[in-house]
This record gives C-alpha cells, sequence and structure tokens, in this order.
C-alpha cells in the first residue's frame, strides 16, 4: 500500500517519500493530507480509486510516528461502523502491514480531499466544536457525497463495489 502525502504530512511524519512510482490502479493506494482545525492537527485520507475518505483529528507526535497502525485503526473502525462483511475487512487491514509513503500524484484527489475538508469545517462549525463532533457520523457524511471524480456517485458505493473484486 502506497499513502502519497502533502509535503506538510511528509515533514511531519519526519519520513523521505520513496522514489515516486507512475500511478497504478492499486486498491488500497490513498492519498493524505495534514491541516489544522481549531489548532488541532488533523489527517484526511482518500482512496484513490473510490475516494472513500477517513478524517483523523486531534493526533499527537507519538501517533505520527505509527502513523500507519494508527491510519489502520481508522479505517477499521470506520469499515465496522459502515457494517463491511469481516473478510473484507481483514482483506483492507492486510494492506496496512507493508505501507510506502509517496509525495502526492494526483491533483484531482486533492481537488476533491479540499472539498471534502470543506464540508469537514462546516460540519464541525455548525457542532459547535470539534470535541463536540460524532467521528464516524462525520466520516460516514464524507462518503456519501456525490463526487465528481468518480462521475457523480458515492465513494462509500464505489468503495463496496470494490470491495466485491478483493473479497
Amino acid at each position: 500500500m502506497i499513502i502519497r502525502c502533502t509535503q506538510k504530512l511528509l515533514a511531519e511524519l519526519k519520513v523521505c517519500s520513496e522514489p515516486h512510482e507512475p500511478a497504478t490502479e492499486s486498491f488500497m493506494d490513498c492519498h493524505a493530507t495534514l491541516f489544522r482545525i481549531q489548532r488541532h492537527k488533523c489527517v484526511m485520507i482518500s482512496n484513490d480509486l473510490t475516494l472513500f475518505t477517513i478524517f483523523i483529528p486531534f493526533l499527537t507526535k507519538q501517533e505520527f510516528k505509527f502513523f500507519d497502525r494508527v491510519v489502520g485503526e481508522h479505517f477499521f473502525k470506520n469499515l465496522l461502523h459502515e457494517n463491511i462483511p469481516q473478510p473484507q475487512i481483514e482483506a483492507v487491514l492486510s494492506e496496512f502491514q507493508n505501507v510506502g509513503y509517496q509525495k502526492t500524484c494526483n491533483r484531482r484527489v486533492l481537488g476533491s480531499m479540499n472539498d471534502l475538508r470543506r464540508a469537514v469545517e462546516y460540519r464541525i462549525y455548525e457542532a459547535g466544536s470539534l470535541e463536540r463532533i460524532n467521528l464516524y457520523e462525520l466520516n460516514e457524511q464524507l462518503n456519501r457525497t456525490i463526487l465528481g471524480m468518480i462521475n457523480h456517485k458515492y465513494p462509500i458505493k464505489m468503495f463496496r463495489e470494490k470491495l466485491k473484486t478483493i473479497g
């Protein structure tokens, strides 16, 4: 699995990106970005093919040292929340055993992530603060947002279709 990170996220992770490889059609390759909301470090990670997105707030310095585990844990909890069957969850989590980091390479994915970031900021504003938001409901709402990059479909629907092919 390759996580393509923005420069800010690569700096926070304190890793050197691997040499850039051409974009592949690997199912679990993702793009990730780091930003702050109400002075808290937050990461948004989106699957390259389906734009299935996970928003992870309140990241600490220690969690960036074990970033692949943190992301895997959040994927696991969100997939459980989405009622994804256990064999498919295990197939997704097996991808987190060998994670590489590269620089971002797809501006369309980043553009969609920026749109989703604005949606996150609005929902947090609506809730009153980041602490008051239900993270699983927020991620559920993000993945039920129609996005142009995936032919005006829902990310969760695309993600479920792709999961059927792997498990």
